[in-house]
């Protein structure tokens, strides 16, 4: 029997007409309606016609997550009256309750994405609500673009509505051809809100660690919830392990304490969202922020912290990254609170930090990884994306990255086209890494063992599993926790994806060249990888290396690892992988300032395992570069970074060794060349004419324009050099030479704008220094050999800096205008030093006397 008075309680009933007017003037619609108001559970049966009275229609439904779409069919069965897979039902990964008289459908978007690319009409469904499309899962995301398509070329009468309770409806709208937007007023019960910051600063997360300071605070705050309000506390945590750390520290407490997240046990899942009578602490992660009803919550803990995909494009790692969550999701999780009474929020971070957050979470399409994606776009038809109607568009280096990955597994051609193979990858559910290694493992090991893994890698097992892939493997064969019922869940479902093709083809058509051998299990069926593991265990490595080729590892040192990648990788303290030389890094994250990655998942294997599953990064190159202070030419066997063996070169490629060369002067400098006197004489002087006439005159004072220049001065020496001994022969000025403006007839002119000595009154002619930082040429000379000079000599228009010396040598006087000087300083010069040299000549007026190199002595005679 319906439950009427249920639903006409719920407060988006009063959208309906306008929603229903609005799907058939325009065929599509945004609703957006508050937290608790019936937009998931109403509004489909309205749409279906199951209530009031409508015409009927079967509608799709789209969760972004497993538990809320169980959730939202077990709620509108019952408001129905009914068993759930009567005319309401769900389908889920591996999981499917529904009949033939099914009229409303709740689906995960990655199972509707499927449903796309096996049908692309989507026959049988007339309306399709994408519920919770605020949280921009690229699923989601991925799902909208394609039904519009599919309205827009195959079916304009398919009925399609965004639904969210905080949502950019503008841009929803626009996306969706200028769709009506319908709102929903809620009956919102008040929500207080309650700032609970620390009481000491905390370290902000970074990656996936979060601060214990931060997590026993929130373990604080949910005591100071319990002991201040009534009614069941909802806490929202990042992930599963902070659940597990909070949950700890509430040992004690008068509440039944459940552990709510996207790996928890159906029947913890089922107990969160039944009515207790007695009173609950619920630790969820942001599975409850959306689309759930957790009856009895009247307190929302809010810890602030959200998990967001990151991945290093240039590493090949990717990984959850902890942040703070948006002021959107801050609305939905304080909505819990007052979803059926008003009820009270504690904030644990500082009312003006609130205003400096981002004011919608991040779409996935611009932070995750996207090969599946851009698989999806490829079979779709459209391998660029370019064409599908999306909030975001793809950036360009994830979809080249995206791309690079798609084409090393055969799943697409090198323009971009999908492959049969690739069809099929597609069609398994996967991330295409993890696609291939299936198909491949599959037929080297078999289906079973290959679909074990991969079940392993699609959901990373929990951390007290351990690092090692195989032990993983075996506990998860062994455990009865509910992980690993998962695990055999997903494991049963990958054989039965296999099994259409069998064994023998079980790689599809166009496999590719870095496909693991069908030979490879029975090469390998009696090995093991240097005693480290059974052979059951190199399988494990296998399915992992084939999934992530450039994450193949050698030790090189106590638990640390060089990946293909050329990305260093350590093992954590007492791993016992730490003696394995080899390994298949499965999951690994790189911390914030480390130069080496964190291994977090992977399983030791031997040389043969990693060169079949890598077999396409294997190569034999000729290397010559600088190292240690030389060039050094050997030919080389590697696996991608990794050095599998050499021998040196005695004929190494010209070409190479003068890069070699060159990134030697680049490291070490032009001190490498032989600089001789005269040699760093014409590079002052040159830098001298190019700062004061520039024009043909070339920069030679920076060693980094020099080297760019090395064709033109260089050469050809440098062409003809193979060693550091070499450049240590080749002399610099006579190669600076070739730098002088020749070709404008300039260069003749090098003696008379910059001349290397310039003659003084004496008869003495004195080289001139360049070298001086602050531009002017220095003359430095003995004062007596400059009687009579009048004006201060000048080079290329600039007057000289004289440095006046004592008939000693050493420094007396310093003046670019000798006329100022003979007036002025000489007397004080005088007076200082004719007693200390009486021999010298100093007349009372210099301008008049004659200049000397001598002593007066010298002179009576």
């Amino acid at each position: 029997m319906i439950r009427q008075a249920a639903l006409d309680a719920l407060p988006v009933r009063g959208a309906l007409p306008e929603l229903v007017s609005a799907l058939d003037a325009h065929g599509t619609a945004v609703l957006c309606a508050p937290p608790g108001t019936g937009k998931t559970t109403l509004v489909p049966l309205v749409l279906a016609g199951l209530v009031g009275g409508g015409p009927r229609r079967r509608v799709v439904v789209a969760e972004p997550r497993r538990i809320a779409a169980r959730a939202a069919a077990r709620r509108m069965a019952w408001l129905l009256g009914e068993q759930v897979g009567d005319r309401v039902g769900f389908t889920v990964r591996g999981e499917r309750v529904a009949g033939p008289g099914t009229v409303v459908e709740v689906v995960t978007t990655g199972v509707l994405l499927q449903r796309l690319q096996r049908d692309q009409e989507l026959a049988g469904a007339d309306v399709v609500v994408l519920d919770e499309c605020h949280e921009r899962h690229l699923d989601a995301d991925t799902v909208a673009a394609f039904l519009l398509d599919v309205r827009e070329t195959l079916r304009p009468e398919l009925r399609l509505v965004a639904a969210s309770a905080t949502t950019d409806s503008a841009g929803w709208a626009r996306v969706l051809g200028g769709a009506p937007v319908v709102e929903a007023a809620g009956v919102s019960y008040p929500v207080e809100t309650v700032w609970a910051p620390p009481a000491r600063p905390v370290r902000p997360p970074h990656g996936m660690r979060v601060d214990p300071a931060q997590l026993t605070h929130v373990a604080s705050v949910v005591r100071r919830a319990l002991a201040e309000r009534s009614g069941d506390v909802l806490c929202f945590l990042p992930g599963v392990g902070e659940i597990a750390r909070v949950a700890g520290q509430l040992g004690g407490v008068d509440a039944e304490v459940l552990q709510v997240h996207g790996r928890a046990p159906a029947a913890v899942q089922d107990a969160a969202l039944s009515v207790a009578d007695h009173r609950r602490v619920i630790l969820s992660t942001a599975v409850a922020e959306s689309s759930l009803t957790v009856p009895g919550v009247r307190v929302v803990v809010d810890s602030g912290l959200a998990r967001e995909p990151r991945v290093d494009h240039a590493r090949g790692l990717g990984a959850l990254a902890t942040v703070r969550a948006s002021r959107a999701a801050g609305r939905q999780r304080a909505g819990r609170a007052g979803r059926e009474a008003p009820g009270t929020v504690y904030r644990c971070w500082t009312e003006a930090e609130d205003g400096r957050l981002p004011a919608f979470p991040s779409p996935e399409i611009r932070i995750a990884d996207l090969a599946q994606f851009a698989l999806q776009a490829a079979c779709w038809g459209d391998p660029d994306a370019t064409g599908l109607a999306l909030l975001d568009p793809p950036p360009a280096g994830a979809m080249a990255a995206a791309r690079e990955v798609l084409v090393a597994v055969g799943a697409v051609s090198d323009a971009g086209g999908v492959t049969a193979r690739g069809q099929r990858m597609a069609r398994l559910g996967l991330h295409p890494r993890l696609a291939r290694a299936l198909l491949d493992g599959a037929a080297a090991l078999g289906a079973r063992r290959a679909a074990e893994v991969v079940a392993l890698l699609s959901e990373e097992p929990p951390r007290e599993y351990g690092d090692d892939l195989a032990a993983a493997r075996r506990r998860a064969r062994a455990g009865g926790d509910g992980y690993a019922a998962r695990w055999r869940t997903e494991t049963a479902r990958l054989e039965r994806a296999l099994a259409p093709a069998g064994r023998t083809s079980a790689s599809g058509t166009g496999t590719p060249a870095n496909a693991a051998p069908a030979a490879f299990g029975e090469r390998g069926a009696g090995r093991s990888p240097g005693g480290l593991a059974a052979p059951d265990d190199l399988a494990a490595g296998l399915v992992a290396a084939l999934a992530f080729p450039e994450r193949v590892a050698k030790a090189r040192g106590e638990g640390a690892f060089l990946m293909a990648s050329g990305t260093g990788a350590d093992l954590g303290d007492g791993s016992g992988l730490r003696r394995a030389p080899w390994l298949a890094v499965a999951v690994a994250d790189r911390p914030p300032h480390s130069a080496a990655a964190r291994i977090r998942l992977a399983a030791a294997v031997d040389e043969d395992t990693a060169l079949a599953a890598a077999a396409h990064l294997r190569a034999d190159t000729d290397e010559v570069h600088w190292e240690d202070g030389d060039v050094v030419a050997r030919a080389a066997q590697r696996l991608g970074a990794i050095e599998l063996a050499s021998r040196p070169l005695r004929t190494p490629d010209p070409a190479l060794v003068r890069a070699a060369l060159l990134d030697g002067l680049r490291a070490e400098g032009l001190g490498l060349l032989r600089w001789t006197p005269d040699s760093r004489a014409l590079r002052a002087r040159l830098g001298f004419l190019h700062r004061t006439l520039g024009g043909a005159w070339p920069d030679v004072a920076d060693d980094a324009v020099l080297l760019e220049r090395a064709d033109d001065w260089l050469e050809p020496e440098l062409s003809r050099a193979r060693r550091r001994a070499d450049l240590a022969r080749l002399d610099a000025g006579q190669a600076l030479n070739r730098l002088l403006p020749w070709a404008t007839g300039e260069a003749v002119r090098l003696d008379e704008l910059a001349p290397e000595r310039i003659e003084v009154p004496s008869g003495s002619r004195i080289r001139l220094d360049y070298s001086a930082e602050h531009g002017q040429p220095v003359l430095a000379v003995k004062l007596q050999e400059l009687f009579g000079l009048a004006q201060t000599p000048r080079v290329a228009g600039v007057p000289v800096l004289v440095h006046l010396l004592s008939p000693a040598g050493r420094p007396a006087a310093v003046t670019a205008d000798l006329a100022s000087f003979w007036q002025g300083g000489y007397r004080a010069v005088r007076a200082e030093l004719r007693g200390r040299y009486p021999k010298h000549p100093w007349p009372e007026d210099p301008a008049t006397a004659e200049p000397t190199r001598h002593t007066n002595a010298r002179l009576r005679r």
